[in-house]
């Protein structure tokens, strides 16, 4: 794993798409753009900046087919025929995290968390809290694309990002590297605020509407609530993973 070429380019990259979300990251100081791919049918004066602007910063463009670009935006509607690589410092593959001399003591893993909203709150909330990582699966979750960019509030391209195939793939290479995995849910014997936490920790946050699917579910050794005095059932799962996180913070 530690050689690059062996690293996918999604385990590396954040693509995004669409004119202005392209030429923003293109001017943007902060960020790192590997190259930007445009149709061979894109033209006018929105097409000349993003090509002017990426001249500046010294970006390689390619010029690809329109329905290439499509497959590379991963979304057929709203590329408007340009995407770019932007290089994520922090993301890397879940299995280079473990094999590190200091493995991240606290993980939090994604579990068919769908909506874009909810993994970009969880991604500019879990970085703030200083995690050492996110799992966020290829498979399950919303994908990581402008969307998810927009709600993190630009963070996802610098959040500790760890990927991997599914949900399950995560926890079985988490347990196998000595993590006690807990999973958020309403139902859970073990206060959030009186748990014992191990030296390494993950936490499993489920989906929206399915909640952790089963087979993640075996490799919990502990369903954690959140202590809720007031009448309500549950709380969304972004605001949930800010609880634990700054539990986790105010623990030290």
């Amino acid at each position: 794993m530690g050689d690059d070429s062996a690293v996918s380019p999604k385990d590396r990259f954040l693509t995004v798409y669409g004119r202005k979300p392209v030429l923003e990251a293109l001017t943007d100081p902060a960020l790192d753009v590997d190259k930007v791919i445009l149709a061979d049918v894109a033209r006018g004066q929105a097409v000349t900046e993003i090509e002017r602007a990426a001249k500046a910063a010294g970006v390689p463009v390619q010029r690809a087919s329109a329905h290439r670009v499509k497959v590379l935006a991963g979304n057929g509607k709203q590329d408007q025929g340009v995407l770019a690589d932007v290089v994520a410092p922090r993301m890397r593959p879940l299995a280079t995290a473990l094999a590190e001399q200091r493995p991240p003591s606290r993980v939090l893993v994604l579990d068919g968390i769908t909506t874009p909203a909810n993994v970009g709150m969880i991604l500019r909330t879990a970085t703030a809290a200083g995690f050492g990582g996110i799992v966020v699966p290829r498979r399950g979750v919303a994908t990581l694309d402008p969307l998810v960019v927009k709600a993190s509030a630009g963070v996802a391209f610098r959040a500790p990002v760890l990927r991997c195939v599914t949900a399950l793939d995560a926890v079985e290479q988490l347990t196998e590297a000595g993590y006690a995995v807990y999973a958020l849910g309403a139902s859970g014997s073990a206060s959030l605020f009186g748990l014992d936490l191990p030296s390494r920790a993950a936490f499993v946050l489920g989906g929206e509407s399915q909640g952790v699917s089963e087979e993640v579910a075996r490799y919990v050794a502990e369903w954690v609530s959140i202590p809720m005095p007031g009448d309500v059932e549950s709380l969304n799962v972004s605001a949930a993973a800010a609880v634990l996180c700054f539990e986790v913070v105010r623990r030290g």
